[in-house]
């Protein structure tokens, strides 16, 4: 669970880093007068390398079926990214309205992810400092016991029934105050509202 939940938040954030760029080149391709499902299409050749593929098949489902909505909700299914839901229903409002603010629009949402990212990652510092503060909280009780392990006379105190059921306790407390203060600092991960 916890390799899954890692490979995730890794590619989250990778998907985060470029999203911008995806939508920076929507934009050219609309502006220089590509039909949105072309300026789509073309992301699976031009657009960054970890989209690619997802792109790539939606150009592929397009060309045989040439239903912009359908394939635009498989892409949707393929990203499986909140952001990149926010993108294929700013895409879906714009091909059912119309109208010529595709491109400000397309360029407003670039500058709002890019923001966000920013502030994302200076938060993740932040907390970086605070998970690092409570790392060394609660080793710092085990480090003096090791120090204390040196001695004799401490060895003695704790090689009873009691001494090894204080020890115990002490483990116990470190490990779910370490838990709960993971919980309680991490950062919430942006949910797939527009599925």
């Amino acid at each position: 669970m916890a390799l899954v939940r890692r490979l995730r938040d890794r590619r989250s954030v990778e998907l985060r880093d470029v999203w911008p760029e995806v939508i920076d080149h929507l934009a050219s391709g609309v502006r220089a007068g590509l039909a949105l499902p072309e300026a789509l299409g073309s992301l699976g050749v031009r657009g960054p390398e970890q989209l690619r593929p997802a792109f790539g098949r939606f150009a592929a489902d397009y060309r045989s079926s040439g239903r912009f909505m359908d394939c635009l909700d498989r892409l949707k299914d393929a990203l499986a990214d909140p952001v990149g839901d926010r993108v294929c229903e700013t895409l879906r409002v714009a091909r059912e309205v119309g109208g010529t603010d595709l491109g400000q629009v397309l360029r407003t949402l670039s500058t709002f992810l890019r923001e966000d990212a920013r502030t994302r990652a200076e938060l993740e510092t932040r907390q970086g400092w605070t998970v690092n503060a409570a790392r060394l909280a609660v080793s710092a009780p085990w480090l003096v016991l090791l120090l204390f392990a040196t001695q004799r006379q401490s060895l003695q105190a704790y090689d009873t029934p009691t001494g090894t059921l204080v020890l115990v306790i002490g483990g116990v407390v470190c490990v779910v105050a370490y838990l709960i203060m993971m919980r309680i600092g991490r950062l919430p991960s942006e949910p797939r509202v527009l599925r």
